[in-house]
Parts: structure tokens; sequence; C-alpha cells
């Protein structure tokens, strides 16, 4: 009996088994923040033990508990919550298959479920206005890209469009997302647009104005719109061929196939049936037959069979394209060997069969029309096991089980087992009967197999009789062990002892090619050359040439009949191997080493990705991308050339960037916009650019340091639908404006948010109700946040009696929480299954179920849904709310904080009667650039280093994400452009940072700007800070307040010239002593007497400016101590750090003490004493608050010992 573990429910099954229903994982979509379920559950038909279920992503195992977002059921379903879906990593993303595993008998596995995250759409191919004939045919063309791919569907003047295709309208939209209008009439004129959707977003394209020129009756040329395009369609799907034509006369046009016209009908064998014909649009619509997913034609059987025995497992498939067959068991796919081979293109072979073979063999068919899968189990008994069960040509009914029975005999072992012949690849082998039989002797089995292969094999004589066995199919060179069974009645009896036999050489196939080459030609070609073998063997029927691509390890094989192949077709700037191996009618011979190759590179043959520009100043803007993909890149990327023009100028300017993914473009004119494209380049040249990228620099450097004023003015003009509404900017204009926030609503103005240029002036509102009470709000925005808003309150009118908005009561639209009236009914079911997906930045998707509105309730009934959220992290608890009148179950939340988890709840109110608020649910917003500069910019002196200075900050306040590193900029000149200043990075876990090696005396701006994943925020203010000025060369301070100064290299000292004279007195001689002595001490008495004159005429002139000035001066000397002491500190640090405490020369006064001796410093007149007193007193009493006293040596003989 085989036991079958099957999935549920089981649309195909083999027919040796009853019907069984499975559930297996499907192709699914799903968006980034989802919930992803993939359902998998098996029985067993009989009662083995429970079934485990197991999954596989990619080929990969995964543990039960995968990890907090992913988990198995105890259903066997897989869940993965918030699914991750970003650029780099896509973890949830792949092809999934889930294990079922019956222990004791095996695991099948399910077909291959691929999961596809939504990615964002892209327009490839904008709408443009296009101008058409009364009468022709016009095409508005739109394509979007996105995976899965787009749903599109087109608006005329903002107004839905059908999908289908109707014969009788001129207006279709066509697969490739066109629109055709057939037969131009007045009313088409009108403006056109086209909306693409799938499960992860939506995208609108621009608007595309149709307009209808009057038809002047001269004959235009032939001209295609749109020709047709290969299709490709399942087996009984619709099928559309695209042809638009335009012309004067108007075009008839006919559809042929081949040589052959078609009418209204399709030719047999060619196309099934036809679904449709519209004349009116020039296509045939029919139902062709190109893709047929995988048949089976012959199913797997289950299998019961002995131990080293040879079996096949047939699978023959059918469909279009050919299927590939490949084979798995126990859910594991079956590699080919020497023992496990595929046969006649599908089947499976497996030699020597082992207990470890048994278990679930899967043929699984693919083609790119979808994929089928076969079951069959694999059983193995050993010989001489019978069972009453087991139905035998004997007349035996008893078991053997256990062991023998009495009186029975089984054969004993074959005698004298010898090799009659040993050739390369076959053995003839010989032996004697057993002395003992037992009885008759059914038949001998020989067993046989090779050295260091645990797998046994056996083949069985034809004729009882026969003492003599060919085994073939061996290998040169190997050694195998053989050994003999002889088989009675009753079974297998003893086995001969094993006979170990080595095979030949094999002289016969040929030997190894010589001097293979491979030679590359272009990026898709590859020369490959060789010489014939040494030893041919004979007549050479052709070579074999095998190539591997070396990512993917997949070989590939041609016959060739020559001594050199070209290899075409080939991946560009990709490696490759080649082994080459001669054949002749003994067969192929040994393969030559692989020799590798790489194809030559190229062009790349894709644009850079992802290009984003950002507007730095008035005169920057920075150009930011990334590699094409790896694809496309076909080489080494050299360098990446930026094209980039003025608008409104003729010509493109180039930049080249060799190392970075981005580009600064400095110098640019301010308030002009400019476009930009780049390109990759190789060795072999350049690349498709990308498209054109806008942007527009500013007037000025505005100031973004804080939000800017409301909008001056702001009206509206009220329609049956929308309303128009026009505004006049801020008044203050050195505040730079982003861009404007309108938000509209029933009862809220913050119901429905858009964010328009800062350029735009209108805006329409659409798809409003009629005769409804709608408030507006305008606010402008920028880097810093958001304005005030400007708000305004208006009633659109009824399509049948347009009123004036002024006669309404306005007052209920103003009431922020609705308070729905007692209602004594059954209350309403609050909305159910809420989900909350980030989308940006700042906006989140919420959406919803309402399971008080039934399945045959009209869906046109008025309903408010009512969306409330907070920051889960609010204390207040205050929640914001928007209320949204809708027959859908979504809502998109706006004008959030990046990097912020928020909750929401969602209220359903009709009528009077309103719900409870829903279930919370919870989502983060995506990280976002910093929206605001470091706070706190200090700089400081470093203590004992004048030409340091530490400088330390704040994190943003609005870092919307977290802050991976700081870029400090430093300068001498603030004006100059922040690309010329001196940059320094800074890792994100610092909040200071040192600069050294500074100017002395040097005054420095400073500015910082913090940089998170998203990108870097804005710059801070400069900080302007003076470094400390030079040492006075005639006043050596014991400690200055910043460190310790030095006296100035080459002061002269009293010391040296004492030495100086004594050297000239032991030159001169004592005659030229005594008369120096005399001289000097003439000199002496008369310096002295001037002095003392000098000095009290110094003294009186001191006391007469001290009655001028009442205040005590901040300087004086101490003659008796002759030192000078530290300046006395303030208590308090000197404000902002904006200046070194360090005192300059100049704020020191140069006093002179005395006539005699050394002196230090310049002479001073009493003038300039007090000048320079007064000077000193002024800057210290604006730095310190408080006058510092300073002490001067006046000793003659300083000491040289530096403090």
């Amino acid at each position: 009996h085989v036991s079958t573990p099957l999935f549920l429910p089981q649309p195909r099954t083999p027919p040796h088994l009853p019907p069984r229903r499975r559930l297996e994982p499907q192709d699914t979509v799903t968006v980034r923040g989802g919930v992803l379920q993939l359902d998998c559950q098996a029985q067993c038909d009989v009662a083995t033990g429970p079934v485990a279920i197991t999954w596989r992503k990619d080929g990969v195992l995964l543990s039960a508990v995968v990890d907090d977002r992913r988990r198995q059921l105890t259903n066997g379903s897989l869940l993965v919550q918030n699914v991750v879906h970003s650029r780099h990593h896509r973890p949830d993303e792949g092809e999934y298959q889930c294990l079922a595993t019956v222990d004791g008998l095996g695991s099948i596995v399910s077909r291959t479920a691929k999961v596809t995250v939504a990615g964002p759409l892209k327009v490839v191919v904008p709408t443009e206005s296009v101008s058409s004939y009364l009468g022709d045919t016009a095409l508005l063309r739109c394509e979007v890209s996105g995976d899965p791919t787009p749903v599109i569907r087109w608006q005329k003047n903002r107004e839905d469009l059908p999908t289908n295709l109707d014969p009788d309208s001129r207006l279709a939209a066509l697969p490739s997302g066109s629109l055709q209008v057939s037969r131009v009439q007045p009313p088409d004129s009108a403006t056109y647009r086209c909306l693409a959707d799938n499960p992860g977003s939506t995208r609108t394209g621009t608007d595309g104005e149709l307009r209808v020129l009057p038809e002047p009756g001269v004959s235009r040329n032939l001209q295609f719109l749109q020709r047709p395009s290969r299709v490709a369609a399942l087996l009984g799907t619709d099928a559309v061929l695209e042809c638009s034509a335009s012309g004067y006369p108007t075009p008839s046009v006919q559809w042929t196939r081949g040589d052959e016209q078609i009418q209204s009908w399709c030719v047999l064998g060619y196309c099934s049936r036809v679904t449709r014909v519209i004349p009116q649009i020039p296509r045939c619509v029919c139902s062709c037959l190109p893709a047929v997913p995988p048949q089976f034609l012959n199913y797997p059987t289950n299998t019961l069979a002995y131990e080293s025995t040879d079996i096949e497992l047939e699978c023959a498939v059918t469909g279009n394209p050919p299927p590939t067959v490949r084979w798995t068991k126990n859910g594991e796919e079956v590699i080919p060997s020497d023992y496990f081979q595929i046969v006649d293109g599908s089947n499976l072979q497996i030699l020597g069969l082992v207990k470890s073979d048994e278990g679930f063999y899967q043929c699984v068919a693919e083609n790119s029309a979808g994929s089928s899968q076969a079951m069959a189990q694999l059983l193995l008994r050993e010989p001489g096991r019978t069972t009453h069960t087991h139905a035998r040509t004997h007349a035996r009914t008893h078991t053997l089980e256990g062991g023998e029975c009495p009186g029975v005999v089984l054969p004993s072992a074959p005698r004298d087992l010898v090799p009659v012949l040993v050739s390369s690849r076959f053995v003839r082998l010989s032996w004697r009967p057993p002395e003992e039989s037992g009885g008759a002797v059914q038949t001998y089995g020989v067993y046989y197999s090779q050295d260091a292969v645990e797998r046994e094999r056996s083949v069985n004589v034809s004729e009882p009789e026969s003492l003599e066995l060919t085994v073939s199919n061996l290998k040169p060179e190997e050694s195998y062990s053989f050994r003999v069974v002889a088989y009675n009645d009753v079974g297998p009896g003893e086995s001969s002892a094993p006979l170990r036999i080595t095979t030949k050489p094999d002289l016969q196939v040929p030997s190894r090619v010589e001097s293979l080459r491979a030679d590359a030609l272009s990026p898709t070609s590859v020369q490959v050359s060789w010489e014939p073998p040494v030893q041919p063997n004979g007549p050479l029927l052709g070579y074999r040439l095998l190539w591997s691509e070396s990512p993917t390890g997949k070989e590939q094989s041609v016959e060739v009949n020559g001594l050199n192949y070209k290899m075409e077709g080939l991946n560009k700037f990709t490696e490759y191997t080649v082994r080459v191996l001669a054949i002749n009618r003994y067969g192929p011979g040994t393969a030559t080493e692989p020799v590798g190759v790489t194809t030559q590179s190229d062009v790349p043959s894709a644009a850079p990705q992802n290009i984003t520009l950002e507007v730095v100043l008035s005169r920057s803007i920075k150009v930011s991308w990334q590699p094409p993909l790896r694809s496309g890149q076909n080489g080494v990327i050299t360098a990446y050339k930026i094209k980039y023009r003025k608008t409104g100028r003729r010509g493109d300017q180039e930049a080249i960037e060799p190392n970075n993914f981005w580009y600064l473009f400095t110098g640019l004119e301010k308030g002009s916009q400019y476009s930009f494209q780049v390109a990759a380049m190789t060795a072999n040249g350049t690349g498709p650019a990308s498209d054109w990228f806008t942007a527009e620099t500013p007037e000025n450097d505005l100031d973004e340091s804080q939000v800017p004023d409301q909008p001056s003015s702001l009206h509206v003009r009220p329609l049956p639908n929308s309303i128009i509404m026009s505004w006049t900017p801020p008044l203050s204009p050195s505040i730079l404006v982003r861009g404007y926030i309108i938000g509209y609503g029933v009862g809220s103005p913050y119901a429905e948010t858009v964010r328009v240029d800062s350029k735009q002036r209108y805006y329409s509102i659409e798809n409003l109700e009629p005769s409804s009470h709608y408030v507006i709000s305008l606010k402008a925005f920028n880097n810093a946040g958001e304005g005030v808003p400007l708000y305004e309150s208006a009633v659109t009118r009824s399509l049948t009696d347009p009123i004036d908005p002024s006669e309404d009561d306005l007052f209920h639209l103003f009431d922020k929480y609705p308070t729905p009236m007692p209602d004594t009914s059954t209350p309403m079911i609050p909305p159910v299954g809420v989900q909350a997906v980030a989308l940006s930045s700042d906006s989140v998707r919420v959406s919803w179920a309402d399971n008080s509105m039934t399945k045959n309730q009209k869906s046109s009934e008025v309903r408010y849904y009512s969306v409330k959220w907070k920051t889960s992290y609010s204390t207040s608890g205050k929640y914001k709310v928007r209320h949204k009148r809708s027959t859908t179950f979504t809502h998109t939340v706006t004008g959030l904080k990046p990097n912020t988890m928020y909750e929401f709840a969602v209220m359903v109110t009709k009528g009077r009667k309103s719900s409870t608020w829903s279930m919370t649910a919870h989502a983060t917003t995506y990280e976002a650039a910093p929206s605001s500069a470091p706070k706190d910019l200090t700089v400081i002196s470093r203590e004992g280093r004048p030409r340091a200075i530490l400088i330390s900050w704040q994190p943003p306040m609005e870092a919307n994400g977290r802050i991976t590193g700081y870029i400090l900029y430093y300068t001498l000149d603030k004006n100059m452009p922040i690309d010329d200043w001196v940059m320094e990075a800074i890792s994100g876990d610092r909040l200071t940072h040192q600069v050294v090696d500074l100017n002395l005396d040097t005054v420095y701006y400073f500015r910082i700007q913090a940089k998170n994943a998203k990108g870097v925020g804005p710059l801070s203010e400069p900080v302007h800070f003076r470094t400390a000025k030079g040492l006075c060369p005639s006043v050596r301070w014991r400690r200055s307040p910043i460190g310790q100064m030095r006296p100035p290299h080459g002061s002269a000292t009293p010391q040296k010239n004492s030495n100086l004279l004594v050297i000239i007195v032991v030159s001169v001689g004592a005659v030229t002593v005594v008369v120096v002595v005399i001289v000097a001490l003439i000199c002496t008495r008369r310096s002295s007497a001037q002095q003392r004159k000098k000095r009290a005429s110094h003294g009186a002139s001191k006391r007469k400016g001290s009655q001028k000035d009442l205040r005590p001066p901040d300087l004086w000397i101490h003659h008796e101590e002759m030192e000078m002491k530290n300046m006395e500190k303030a208590p308090s640090v000197a404000p902002s750090g904006r200046n070194s405490p360090t005192q300059s020369c100049q704020d020191l006064p140069q006093v002179a003490h005395s006539q005699s001796g050394s002196q230090i410093g310049s002479k001073m007149d009493g003038d300039e004493a007090s000048s320079s007193i007064s000077t000193l007193e002024r800057s210290l009493a604006a730095r310190r608050g408080t006058r510092g006293k300073m002490m001067i040596p006046m000793d003659s003989q300083p000491s040289n010992t530096r403090e």
C-alpha cells in the first residue's frame, strides 16, 4: 500500500490515486507595509501521523518562527506582517514553496508561488497635446511602467471614460495605454489625461489637449500613428493587435496574415475563434494559440521495487513553449548523476536502488505560460521477504518474516565466480551452480558496485540455466566488486564471495583535443578554436563544445564538425568557461580543462537610475544618481557624463564625474531654470542618457530659519463640482517659500491636502459634491516648517438651481468634531480591518472595511467616514480628525512628520447615526532628510592651544531619522559660496569637534549641517570667532589666559651686553678699561640727573590727568615687588564665545620706568600712556564687566627660565 500526502485542492490527479483536495500557495502581489498570507494545507490518505508543513523562500528553508514579522500559523499558512521593501533590501519578495513531510514516508513540495511587492509607477511616455483634422484619427499616448503592470484608464475633462472595447464607441483605450479617437468630431475637443493603477500606487498623467481642426480637403500623406507589435497571449484569451493610421482621404485599414487577407474571420489553425471585429478601430481581435501551460500526457506511477534494481519513472508533458522538466525527491531537486539520469527528455531513471531512494518523486514542468506537477511514491522491499498479500506464481501462502521456516531450503552460494573477459566498459563473468539448490534454480542475479560508491546495482540472467553474464556500461580504469546470488522458488540464497575487477583503459574513444583557445571577438561573440586529438582511435564524428556562464554555472553544449566555432548571442562583459571533447564511433572522449574568456565591454545599454536634483543655494544645484542596472553596465563604469542647460538657451554643457554618484554645479545664474541628464561611461563610450530633470535656482538666498508668513490673500470661486481658488504670496519677500499646502473638506479644512509649487498662484479643486459646504485652508511652507494658514469657505453650486454661497449658514462647517444627534435605533457597526501603511515621509494610507454595508446595498449611499490620528507617544491625547464623503474605504493622511509612529482610527456616519471609533492601527512614516539645522553652535578656544578651537552643537530639532553624520564648514569670508568653504565630515554620534592649525588673530566663520540616510539638512546660521592674537615682544607673562607664552627669540638682555663688554675690555687692554670707566661714570651722573628731572615732570602730568578722569586706571606698577601678576578673570565666560580672551599687544600699554639700565618695551610719553590705558580699560570693561589688574616686572635681569 502506498501512502501519499496530498495538498488540498488537487485539480489534476494521477489516474492511480483517488481525487483529493489540496491548498497550495498562489502568486501574490502585495504592497510595502501590508500583510502577506500564503496558504498551505496537506493531508495523508492513511493514518501515519501528522503532516508537518515547512516553508522555503528562494530555495532556502525558513524556520517555523522566522522573526517577529514572519510566522507560521497552526494550519500551515505563512503570515508576513509589515512587508518590507526598498531599493536595496527586499527580504519578502521572491519565490515561496511549502513542504509537506510525513515521518517515515517522505516529503512533497508545492508549486512555486511568486510574491511581488508592488513598486512605484513611472510615466515613460507622458501625454502630449495633439491636433487632428475633423474626421481623422487621433492618438493620445500614455505609457506607464511598474511592477506589476498597471491598469490604465482615461478621463475626458476629469470624467472617466469606459475601459471596455465598445464597437459603437469612437473612443477606445488600447492595451498599450494609448487612447484612440476615431473619426474625430468637434465634441472630442477636450482635455484628456490617463490614470495608472497597480496595488502599490496610483499615478496621474499630465493633461493633454485634443484640438479639432477643420478639414481643409487637401490630400495628406498616410501616417501610421500606431504600428502592430508582437503580442503573447494565453490560449482562450483575447489578443489585441493595435494599428492606427491618419491621412486624407481617410485611409482604410486591412489586415493580412502572411500573404492572406483577413476580413471578419481568422484563418483556421492560426486563430481558434473570432471574438469581435471593430471596423471603426482598425485592428483584429481574436483568440490565438501562442502560449499553452504544461499538460501531462503520461503521469509517473507509484512504484514498489527491490534494492539494487533499476527503475524508470515516466513523465511525458506537452505545452507551448515546450516546457522544461525537472524532478524533485522529497522536495529537493534531483541533480542528474551516474545513478540519477534524465532519459527520453523527461523520464527519471534510477540505477542501483538503495533504501535511501525511497520517498516522493515529483515531475515539475514549467514554461512561460505556467507550471504543473505530478507525483509518485517509491518504496523498496528487501529480497526474499514475501507476504500473503503479495501474489506469487508458486503456491506458497506462508511468510518468511522474522526468519527461515523449518523444512525450507534456500540455495547455497554459486561457486567459482571468475572473469571471462575484461574490457574498458564491460566485464563478462562465469560461475558454477551452487552445491545445494533447494530445488530448481529460477534465476541468477549478479550484483556489482563501484569502489567508494555505496550504491549497488543488479542484473539477472535471461535464462535460468545460463551461467554467464555480461555487465555493461562500466567506466574505464575503475574498480568494481561483483557477486552472484541464486534464486529458487523460496527466494534468494547465499551470496558468493565478492570478486574485485578493474576495467581496462579506454583506448577506443578519442583522447583530449589539443591547443584549446577562446578569444573574445566582440561584446556578444567569442571565437573558440582547437587542434584534433593526438589519438583519435578511428575516424572522428565531430566535436562537442560545452560552455557555461560564470555567475549562473548552467552549462550549454553544441555539436561542431570543424576545428573552430563562433559563439554568438552572449552577454556583454561576461565571463564564460569553455570545454571541448572529440567524438568517434565509440563515444565521446575526455573533455579538456576549462578555458576562461570574458566578452568585450561595450557602451552601457541602460541609463543611470534615480536622478535627483537638490537646490543647495541660489547659484548651486546638486545632482545625484545611482548606477545603471548591472545587466546594462556592459563593462566597468569609468565616469558619468552630466549634461545641463539653462532653459531658453541653446546648446548643452557637459561635466564629467569619475568617482562619485553626485555632482555639485556652482556658479549658476540666480532665478534660472536648469535641466540635467546623466549618462554612464565605459572605456568604449557613453551610454544612453537619462530623462531631463529640471530644477530652478532661487532669486536670492532667502531666509529659511523661520516659517513663511500667512498668504496675503485668498479668493475662491465655487462651481457645481469644483472650486477655483487663487491667492497671493506672503508679504515678506525675505523668507523663502518652497510651496503651498491646500487643505479642503466638508466640516474640516484638512480632509484632503494638496501640495503645489511655490510659483503657482491658482488651483482647481475637482470632484466635489454639488450644494456642499467646504472649508478651504492655504498655508505656505519651507524647510523650517509650515506657516500660519489662511481660511476661506465656499458652497458648491447646485446643478439645477445655482445659489449664492453667501446666503447659506456656514456655522456648522467650523465644528471640528461632529456631534451626532442621539438615535435610539440600532447603533452602527464601526469600521473593521483598519490598516495603516506608510507611503512616504509625510503620508500614510488608511484603509478599512464597512461591515454595516451589505453586498446588495447601493454604493452611492451617502456615508461619511472620519479618520482621526495622533502620534503614538503623544501625552496630550488629542487627535486630529478629517472627514471624508466617499464610497471607497481608503484615505491618505498627509502633512505628517517624518520617522514618526502614528495611530489611526476610523468612524462611519450615516445621517444622524454614527458608530464608535474603530480599533487603532499604527504606522511609522518613512525617514526624510533633516528639515532643520543643528542648534546651539558654539565656538570656544582651547586651553594652552591658541591655534585650536573646540566647536560644540546640539542635534537638529527635526532630525527626521537617525543622524548619521555632520558636515562642518568654515571660512574666512562668509560671503563666499558654500562650496568654497573648508568642509570636515563628523560622525553622527559626536556633538563636539576640534579644529587645529588656524591662523592667529583671524576671524573665522562656521556653519554646520546634519545628514541622515535620506540626505543632508539645511545649514545653520554663520557663527564667527576670532582666534588668539600674537605675543607682545617686550612683555613676558607668567601665564596667559589660554596657555603659556614665551618671550620672542633674539631679545637682547643685559647679560649679553655685559659679556660683550668683558670681551671688549680684554681685547683693548687695561688703558682702554680705565678710559671707558671714567667716561661711563661721567655719563651715568648726567643721565641720572636728567632722569630724576623727567620723572618729576611725568608724575605731575599724571596727577593732573587723574583729576580729569575720576576712574582709577586698570594698570599700575608695583615698584617694590617688580613683578607682573596674572590678570584677574571675570567669573563668567565671554558672551557667545565669539572672541578669544587672550589680549593682544595692541591692548597692553608699553610703559617705560626709567632711562637707566636695560629697558622693557619702547618709550611712551604721558599722552600715549594715558591713551593706551584708556583703550585697555574700555576693552576689558566691555568684555568682562570688571577691571583687570596687571603687574609688570621691572627686573633688569629677567630670568631665562620659560614658564
